[in-house]
């Protein structure tokens, strides 16, 4: 159940120290990112939009909305729906606002904001992600396929990734 408190709103620049902090208690809880960036704040920033979700007045995660790098990443190759694609990058919601269905509004926001931009919402996800996978599954999101992700992890390993399309 979405919290009626939640509102969603396009992220700033002021908004970064505090999703930083996010991002680190999401980490430290779950892991994600496996790795922490050399800079937090670039990595959450992104490349693209964001948007975040704030719950009494505070940021509790985000979406980034992003145009495919170029090159194309290798995953793309499992991407069997017509484009054009924007992706969706770094999802978090901090470990509190956790099962508010601050996630499920952030990922149908991202989407929303693709499908009005006249392009397919997709994404990637590491298969050991397994709250992430049926948060996209519970949303309708179909999965297309799995390829190599695009990072080393802690190992030295390239992990494997499904990816995702959201709903038509």
């Amino acid at each position: 159940m979405v919290s009626s408190a939640l509102t969603l709103r396009p992220r700033q620049d002021s908004d970064l120290p505090a999703l930083v902090a996010a991002l680190r208690a999401v980490h430290e809880a779950q892991s994600y990112p496996s790795l922490w960036p050399d800079d937090p704040q670039t990595f959450v920033a992104g490349r693209g939009d964001g948007w975040v979700a704030c719950l009494g007045g505070q940021s509790v995660g985000q979406v980034v909305l992003s145009p495919l790098s170029s090159p194309a990443p290798d995953w793309l190759a499992a991407v069997t729906v017509p484009g054009p694609y924007l992706e969706v990058k770094r999802l978090f919601v901090t470990p509190a606002a956790q099962g508010l269905g601050v996630a499920r509004a952030l990922l149908g926001h991202a989407a929303a904001q693709a499908r009005q931009a006249g392009a397919q919402a997709i994404l990637q996800v590491n298969e050991r992600s397994a709250p992430a996978i049926a948060l996209y599954r519970r949303g309708g999101w179909r999965q297309l396929g799995s390829a190599q992700g695009g990072w080393r992890e802690a190992d030295g390993t390239s992990p494997r990734v499904l990816v995702f399309a959201a709903p038509a």
